[in-house]
Parts: structure tokens; sequence; C-alpha cells
């Protein structure tokens, strides 16, 4: 199958979502949106669980990306990690997937696929990899911070000289994902991370 045809796919999945809780979306819906059989689908996923973590999966990737573009928008070590934490507060007001995976709470409304990976027989590399360890809300701090780090501090920086960058870009993403759960108030989260930054070491 193309993997344009798996995006479209992810796409019905998702707009499903959008529009009932997942206990009422139907494989032969997604499929129709989709513009494919209900086999195909059934062959790309192996089954609804198997498209839920697929999609879980994406929508983590999606988030990850956006971070690593959120790294690249300024020269200014600070403005960076802002830009990070704004990025992580946007993307999980917009997309309910991307909250529930960064705060661990997922609602009934929502697939909640066991994070630790499933056995697999499928012949789809990008399934295998979705049946594989989803991150939890712990993986996402090591994921974005250690991103950061890599980002700020160049490659091959040694891990004796990056200590208290680390320590500054976790405290960032631990800022982001506190101000996910409970908003802040005018000022959002970039003057939260610009006032915690201002005494860390960037």
């Amino acid at each position: 199958m193309m993997p344009a045809a798996r995006e479209s796919l992810l796409d019905a999945a998702y707009t499903a979502l959008a529009r009932r809780p997942w206990a009422a979306v139907r494989m032969v819906d997604v499929a129709a949106a989709a513009g494919v059989s209900r086999q195909t689908l059934y062959n790309e996923f192996g089954s609804k669980d198997g498209l839920a973590r697929a999609l879980v999966r994406r929508e983590a990737d999606g988030y990850l990306a956006g971070v690593e573009r959120a790294l690249a928008t300024h020269s200014d070590a600070r403005e960076r990690l802002t830009a990070t934490a704004e990025w992580t507060m946007s993307a999980a007001r917009e997309n309910a997937l991307v909250r529930a995976m960064l705060t661990g709470c997922w609602n009934e409304r929502l697939p909640a696929p066991r994070l630790s990976a499933v056995p697999s027989s499928s012949a789809v590399p990008a399934q295998r990899r979705a049946d594989g360890p989803l991150p939890s809300p712990g993986d996402f701090v090591a994921l974005v911070r250690d991103r950061a780090v890599a980002v700020l501090a160049g490659p091959g920086a040694p891990k004796s000289d990056t200590a208290d960058l680390a320590r500054s870009c976790e405290l960032v993403v631990r800022l982001a994902l506190s101000c996910v759960a409970a908003p802040p108030a005018e000022g959002g989260v970039a003057d939260l991370v610009r006032g915690a930054l201002y005494r860390q070491p960037v």
C-alpha cells in the first residue's frame, strides 16, 4: 500500500475522532472516508487497536517534528526554548491526542492504547513501528530535553559540559507541561519560561 493511502486513512480516523468518541468510530466509515475498502484498512493496520496505535504514533511524531522546527526558529538559546514551550502549549491546545500523550490523561472520547509494545505480525514497517512502545509523558520530557540539548550545545559536545544546559532544557519542558495541565494567565508560558531561564545557565 502506498504511504499516501496510509496517511489518508489516518487523516480519516483523526477527522472521525474529532466528531465522535473513539468507541463510536467505525472502521468501515474510516475506510469509506479515505476511499479504500475495509479490507485494505485491515491489511494496513490489522485492527482498530492497530489503527489507534498508528494514529497516536503519527501525532507524537508530528509534535516532535514541531519541537525541531521551534528549536530552529531563533539564534538565541532562550528564545529557542521559549518557542519550544509555546509550540508545546499550542500543539496540546489544538490536538486532543497530543494533550493526552503529554499529560497522560486519556478521556473516554479518545483511544487509549497501551504504551508498552504489542506483538506485531504486520508486514507493514510503519505499523511494526506503531506496534512498538509509545511515548509516555516522561518519555516526551526526555525526548524534548535531549533534542534541545543537541541543538543548543552542538554536535559532539561532551556530556559533562551539557549538564547545566540539560537541567535548563528539562525545566522548560516541565514548565510547558504544567501550563498544558493548568493554563497560565495573561503573558502565558513565554513569560514563565523567560523568567525561569533568566536565572538559569543556558
